[in-house]
């Protein structure tokens, strides 16, 4: 993957998470701040907790931080893949998410 590439699926990425958390909070009460800077964005739930996720251009990936951890994804030529197995990006991002709001959210693509 060129980085032209890889920076066109990483901005569409970043552009669905934006979306949902604004589709979040029109349908639920579950108050998710998202800030963006750059190639990051920080997720801010009601109790405190925050995910965060960002570019690692010269590495192709996506970093997301939670609280139970850091990981890492590779585009598999159709979706964004944990480095060291722990499933697609956005389901990932949806179970942390829903960890840390207590209660369901859904992130997709």
């Amino acid at each position: 993957m060129t980085d032209l590439e890889y920076m066109d699926r990483a901005e569409t990425a970043l552009q669905a998470i934006e979306a949902a958390c604004d589709r979040i909070n029109d349908e639920t009460d579950a108050d998710v701040d998202n800030q963006r800077v750059g190639g990051m964005i920080t997720l801010v739930f009601r109790n405190g907790s925050q995910i965060v996720i960002n570019l690692q251009k010269p590495l192709h990936e996506i970093w997301m931080a939670a609280r139970s951890g850091g990981y890492h994804y590779k585009f598999d030529g159709q979706c964004w893949m944990d480095t060291k197995g722990a499933g697609e990006f956005f389901a990932h991002l949806s179970r942390e998410a829903s960890a840390q709001s207590g209660q369901a959210l859904v992130f997709s693509s």
